[in-house]
């Protein structure tokens, strides 16, 4: 069996800069959570050097940045983001999608106005995001192993995320970089195209949401057919990310971002598939393994490390396959979390 190639999914540092900047560069727009500004991204990684080195394991306003390097060459070649708590030091807006039934006796018939309300529901749970590989590694199965190395992150450090997680992504964006959501409602009442307010946004934060947006719902039928079209839909850059999370349990609650329109996902903590399957071990054997190809897990918070590796019963624990053993540091003793691929 053939181990996937070889990639390490670690915590960020600061020397990861300018690889993330190179990477945000190749986004496309609309990746807020990844900006191509080295400023924005300077502070993403103190803060998340201030996450892994936070002693308390509770939830708060952390934000946790890992990195997937080619364990190899060292090079950085993608990146996956983990919020602790949203909504803890501004507002976690997004817009439900709802339905509001009238009747007339006069008219003998019932009317169904489909409405989005904006709303703070998902205050307070945990966020993955983030989530971005380079181009020319999409083929070699690396996005699995960063997608779901940071559901193997929370299971090893549970009390510092909440008992709910979303997954918010990306909106259609038009060959020009726009979005047909923002341009048929918000970008209305903000004077600004989608590419400045998105800029806005990833560097300043979302407050001007609050300070401009109707509070009032929005009845889907005032807007225009481009931006109804799009309600709830990834751009399509996104559909295997949108698979890959209904596969681990997330579902779409009728909830969006209220850019762009993307769909906003939600999973109870525990019933995440990867989470709920992840198995405990100690390895007893380094060696030639056989087993199933996994994706194993060791270390607390900055030295958290994961890849894929050949895992088999030994004993009382498991056995690893000599490569992935060298390439996350792992020797006879050590405790993992694994999980199939």
């Amino acid at each position: 069996m053939i181990v996937p190639t070889t990639g390490i999914v670690r915590p960020s540092r600061p020397d990861d800069l300018d690889a993330l900047y190179d990477m945000a560069k190749l986004t496309g727009g609309g990746f807020t959570n990844l900006p191509p500004d080295r400023g924005s991204l300077k502070a993403r990684l103190a803060r998340s050097a201030e996450a892994f080195a936070k002693p308390e394991d509770v939830p708060g306003d952390d934000l946790y940045m890992l990195v997937l390097e080619d364990a190899d060459s060292g090079r950085v070649i993608g990146t996956g983001q983990i919020f602790a708590a949203v909504g803890e030091s501004s507002p976690f807006y997004t817009y439900r999608l709802g339905t509001l039934s009238q009747t007339s006796r006069e008219l003998n018939r019932t009317f169904r106005a489909e409405m989005l309300t904006l709303t703070t529901d998902y205050e307070g749970a945990s966020e993955v995001g983030g989530l971005f590989l380079h181009p020319r590694e999409r083929a070699s199965g690396l996005g699995l192993l960063l997608a779901r190395s940071r559901y193997l992150f929370i299971a090893l450090h549970r009390a510092r995320f909440a008992d709910r997680v979303i997954a918010e992504l990306r909106g259609v964006i038009d060959e020009a970089g726009g979005s047909p959501f923002w341009d048929g409602l918000a970008g209305r009442f903000f004077g600004m195209n989608f590419q400045d307010a998105d800029e806005f946004n990833a560097i300043h934060g979302n407050q001007f949401i609050a300070d401009l947006m109707p509070k009032h719902p929005i009845y889907l039928a005032m807007l225009a057919e481009t931006a109804r079209a799009v309600i709830g839909l990834p751009h399509p850059g996104g559909r295997a990310a949108m698979r890959m999370l209904e596969h681990e349990g997330f579902r779409h609650e009728g909830y969006i971002d209220i850019f762009d329109g993307g769909p906003t996902m939600a999973a109870r903590t525990d019933a995440i598939r990867t989470i709920r399957k992840a198995q405990a071990a100690t390895v007893t054997t380094i060696d030639g393994a056989t087993g199933e190809t996994s994706i194993v897990a060791t270390g607390r918070l900055a030295g958290f490390r994961a890849g894929f590796a050949r895992v088999a019963a030994a004993g009382d624990g498991v056995a690893l396959d000599a490569g992935a053993a060298a390439a996350l540091g792992l020797s006879v003793g050590a405790t993992v979390l694994h999980v199939p691929r």
